[in-house]
């Protein structure tokens, strides 16, 4: 694939003429896709005699499919990939009949496909006027299985880039999945796994909810490890559910911090929709993301991409109609560089991807997100959530 590679002129103190250097630019951002579901009708199968590490350990499967299936118990156990190895058991979830055609949602081939279509399109221009290309790395956001991604990265908007995947079911009550799709021309994976989140409700019982999905790997050659979150909302209320996201943010904060102490140069990005504002509690406090880079240090090493539009009154969804900047990146101190070009990647620009077709301009919901749906329609719309996007950038030397 052809990498880009962007002029721009630098004026030297000491000299009356401009020296001329490349550019390399990379976008890593993400969407929330809004209920990606196929039209299959599906419960889980986890086969534990498989590595945990394989999608085949925990993959969805068709309904009609399961009696083809060995299982060795009806399982009533706590749902952890650690208690289930060595055994072969079925989980189902609330929306397993939701997205089908005879459902009130009255789901078919042809929604489906637009959906598929729609969010391709939003995905295919994160970043695009900064790189002219389309994201090297995207995390997904709502993904029912691993077939769904398939499905979009497959589409024509997509395909060219041929994107990789990492995905793992999640024991979410409802079967929703977070996921990142790469260009494998440019991103090389080196590991990934899914930290588990465990949060409870008053009863002290289990709620099931996304894990942490963490994927290493080579970026343009550069160490990088993303991060990416889906942490649980604020049902009940945002202080009574604050308990639940400050457990992901303690999750969240500990995995990187492993990974800066295994290797300190590995430049880290954690995205995703945190059901929480940059200056919450669970962000600010427990992941610790300062929102100003001269508040940067070695006890403090995260930096908040989206602190400053959130002050600046820039929202990516609103909850119970107040605007809110839920969809965040936080990045580690060494992507910050205020000379802005250096010899290894750095932040460029960070923003909230909202042109005006993914804006609802009329009614009720006037100036939110063109939403794929009202109820139990669809709308033809696009997500409910506006996505955010980073753009990185280096200088390039030539090898010749």
């Amino acid at each position: 694939m052809k990498k880009l590679y962007i002029l721009v002129f630098v004026f030297c103190f000491g000299f009356i003429f401009s020296q001329q250097k490349q550019v390399q630019r990379a976008a890593v951002g993400f969407l929330n896709v809004e209920n990606l579901w196929d039209t299959v009708p599906s419960a889980d199968y986890i086969d534990g005699t498989k590595d945990v590490h394989n999608p085949a350990f925990h993959r969805s499967v068709p309904l009609d499919s399961l009696k083809n299936l060995e299982t060795t118990e009806d399982y009533k156990g706590e749902w952890s990939d650690s208690l289930l190895i060595g055994k072969k058991v079925i989980r189902h979830q609330i929306l397993a009949d939701d997205f089908t055609e005879n459902s009130p949602k009255n789901w078919n081939k042809e929604k489906y496909n637009q959906k598929l279509f729609n969010e391709a399109k939003v995905i295919s221009e994160l970043g695009r006027q900064y790189t002219n290309d389309n994201p090297v790395i995207v995390g997904l956001i709502e993904v029912e299985n691993r077939q769904v991604i398939q499905d979009l990265v497959a589409q024509p908007a997509l395909a060219k880039s041929n994107y990789g995947i990492v995905h793992y079911n999640s024991y979410d009550a409802r079967g929703i999945d977070i996921a990142i799709i790469y260009q494998r021309s440019r991103f090389k994976v080196t590991d990934s796994y899914m930290k588990d989140i465990k949060v409870y409700n008053e009863e002290g019982k289990r709620s099931y909810t996304r894990g942490v999905l963490v994927v290493k790997g080579l970026l343009d050659g550069e160490k990088v490890g993303i991060f990416m979150n889906h942490w649980p909302s604020r049902s009940g209320g945002e202080a009574q559910s604050l308990p639940r996201r400050a457990a992901a943010a303690k999750v969240l904060k500990g995995e990187m911090d492993k990974a800066r102490a295994e290797d300190p140069e590995r430049k880290l990005f954690a995205m995703g929709d945190f059901n929480d504002d940059p200056v919450s509690p669970s962000v600010k406090k427990f992941l610790g993301a300062v929102g100003d880079p001269s508040q940067l240090s070695e006890t403090s090493p995260y930096y908040n991409l989206m602190y400053k539009p959130f002050k600046a009154g820039v929202a990516s969804m609103a909850y119970r109609d107040a605007p809110n900047l839920f969809d965040q990146i936080i990045v580690s101190k060494n992507l910050y560089a205020p000379e802005k070009l250096t010899p290894t990647y750095s932040i460029y620009k960070a923003e909230v991807f909202a042109p005006s077709y993914l804006v609802n301009d009329s009614g009720q919901w006037k100036g939110y997100p063109l939403r794929s749906w009202d109820g139990d329609k669809f709308t033809g719309g696009y997500s409910d959530h506006f996505p955010a996007v980073s753009v990185i950038q280096r200088e390039f030397k030539s090898s010749k």
